[in-house]
C-alpha cells in the first residue's frame, strides 16, 4: 500500500492549556500488512478528557505519550488490507490506534464491531470506554441501591449523561451538574434527570441543599475542584464518592486543588474511591450487553457530538472538551 498516512504526534509537553505548538503534523507512507497483520483506515477518533493527563510526564495508570509519538486515542478503523485470519477487508474494528489516518495492527487489543447494530461512533461512546466507565463506576464502585439520591458532575458529558440515565433505570433520584441552560434543559428533558444545576449561574451549595435535601448517597465526580468540595458538604450517611475524573484541574499550571471539605467523609462515615475502567476489562461484555439492551428499548438516549474533519483538526477539536463546547460524547469523524 502506497497511501500517505497523516499523523498527529506530541511535539512538546504542554504547560497548562494545550496549544497548537504542542503538536507536530506529519505524514509517512502506509506499509503493507505483514504476516498476521491488517491495515485499517481510520473513520472515527475518540476525544476524551483523560488525554490531557497522558501528555504529562508523571506516574499514572498508563505511561505518558512519548515525545515524537503518535497521539494515543481510541478509534474505529475500516480494514482495507489484511493478512490476519480474524479480520477481513471491509470489517470495522475498534481499538487504541492513535490519531492517524491509517493503522497497521497485529490485532492485539482490537475488537471487531458491527455497524448494523449501532453507529460506528457509538462504539467509542455508550458502547465503548465511556459506557464501561459509567456502568462500573456507578454500579460497582458506587454500590448503587434503589431509591438513593445520585448527583453527577459533568452531567452533559459522555460519561455523566450515561451515569444519570443508568441511575434512573435503577430507580434513583438523579441530579446533574452542568454548565449552561441548554445542557441543563437537555438533562431534565430528553435524558430524564430529576433536576439539573447550572454551576455557571447558580449558587451550587444552595442548589444542592434544595435538590438533595436528605443528602447525597452517591456523588459521581467528573470535575473535581470547587464542585467536588461543594458536594462533600451534602453527603448522606454512608455516602459513596466516585472519583472518575477532574477536568477542572487538568490544565492547572499550579498544584492540583484538593478537597478542603474531606472531613465530611469522617463525619458522614462515607468513602471516596477512585477507579480505572481498565480494571474491569474481563467484564466489558456483561456491561455492553446490558447497555445495548437499554439503548435498544429507549431507556438510554445516546448523545454524541460528532465533528467532521481531518486528522489535522484533532488539536482544535480536543480543545472543545476543556471549553465545555461538547454535549455528550465528542468524536472526530474523518472525512
Amino acid at each position: 500500500m502506497t497511501a500517505t498516512n497523516r499523523q498527529i504526534r506530541l511535539a512538546r509537553r504542554p504547560v497548562g492549556e494545550v496549544r497548537a505548538e504542542d503538536w507536530a503534523h506529519g505524514a509517512e507512507p502506509v506499509p503493507a500488512a505483514g504476516p498476521g497483520q491488517f491495515v485499517g483506515r481510520t473513520r472515527y477518533v475518540s476525544l476524551d478528557p483523560a488525554m490531557r493527563g497522558w501528555l504529562d510526564d508523571r506516574p499514572s495508570y498508563l505511561p505518558p505519550v512519548g515525545l515524537g509519538e503518535v497521539m494515543r486515542a481510541g478509534s474505529v478503523v475500516e480494514v482495507v488490507e489484511s493478512d490476519h485470519p480474524k479480520f477481513r477487508v471491509g470489517d470495522h474494528v475498534v481499538g487504541s490506534f492513535g490519531v492517524q489516518e491509517y493503522v497497521v495492527s497485529d490485532g492485539k487489543g482490537a475488537l471487531k464491531v458491527d455497524p448494523a447494530l449501532a453507529p460506528l461512533s457509538t462504539y467509542l461512546g455508550a458502547l465503548g470506554m465511556p459506557g464501561m466507565t459509567a456502568y462500573f463506576g456507578l454500579l460497582d464502585v458506587g454500590a448503587l441501591k434503589e431509591g438513593e439520591t445520585v448527583v453527577v458532575s459533568g452531567a452533559a458529558g459522555a460519561v455523566g449523561s450515561l451515569v444519570g440515565q443508568i441511575a434512573r433505570i435503577k430507580g434513583c433520584r438523579v441530579v446533574g451538574i452542568a454548565g449552561g441552560p441548554e445542557k441543563c434543559a437537555l438533562l431534565t428533558g430528553e435524558l430524564g434527570f430529576d433536576a439539573a444545576i447550572d454551576y455557571h449561574s447558580e449558587d451550587l451549595r444552595k442548589a444542592l441543599r434544595d435538590h438533595a435535601p436528605d443528602g447525597i448517597d452517591v456523588y459521581f465526580d467528573n470535575v473535581g475542584g470547587d464542585v467536588l468540595d461543594a458536594a462533600l458538604t451534602r453527603l448522606a450517611m454512608h455516602a459513596r464518592v466516585v472519583l472518575c475524573g477532574a477536568i477542572s484541574q487538568y490544565n492547572n499550571e499550579t498544584a492540583v486543588q484538593g478537597p478542603s471539605n474531606y472531613l465530611s467523609l469522617l463525619v458522614r462515615r462515607a468513602r471516596m474511591e477512585g477507579f480505572v475502567v481498565f480494571d474491569y476489562a474481563p467484564r466489558y461484555p456483561e456491561a455492553a450487553r446490558e447497555l445495548a439492551g437499554w439503548i435498544a428499548d429507549g431507556r438510554i438516549k445516546v448523545k454524541e457530538h460528532v465533528v467532521e474533519g481531518t486528522v489535522d483538526d484533532f488539536p482544535t477539536v480536543l480543545g472543545m472538551l476543556f471549553r465545555g463546547e461538547n454535549t455528550g460524547k465528542l468524536v472526530l469523524r474523518l472525512s
